[in-house]
């Protein structure tokens, strides 16, 4: 086995665990699925978001982000708004409630993180965050792991 793969694997363990752990944290403190929290932080930071940007910076599949985004939609979270130039596509922009619902959770993921990462010396996250965006930053630039 290359040297490699020991470390991949323990990123996607660690990876799953995280997630998992904070996201059943979100959910009982505010009903809400760690991932539906993802896509209403990317609608709130890019300005005209579509369903195209998520795909992109989420690397899945164009069907899973219209299904996500429809929930959203459903539970009065977001809203489908027409694109201004294009008329085949459509703007997401969060509702009063989505806003309120990502504003009150944002600290709730914080502060899970926060505690199930404080065995690890801040410097040793900062190395490690620098590491990991240096790593998605190459396979972004090439366009390397997005479905299809």
């Amino acid at each position: 086995m290359s040297h490699v793969t020991p470390v991949f694997l323990d990123l996607v363990r660690v990876e799953t665990r995280l997630y998992n752990a904070v996201g059943a944290r979100l959910r009982a403190e505010h009903g809400l699925a760690l991932g539906q929290f993802e896509f209403l932080q990317i609608i709130d930071r890019v300005d005209g978001c579509r369903v195209l940007d998520i795909v992109r910076e989420l690397a899945i599949t164009v069907g899973a982000v219209s299904k996500a985004v429809d929930r959203l939609v459903d539970a009065g979270w977001c809203v489908r708004v027409a694109h201004p130039q294009d008329r085949r596509s459509s703007v997401l922009r969060l509702t009063p409630e989505g806003e309120k619902v990502l504003a009150a959770s944002r600290p709730v993921v914080e502060s899970a993180l926060a505690a199930l990462t404080g065995t690890v010396p801040a410097a040793d996250l900062r190395r490690l965050a620098a590491i990991l965006a240096a790593l998605r930053a190459s396979l972004e630039a090439d366009d390397r792991g997005q479905p299809g």
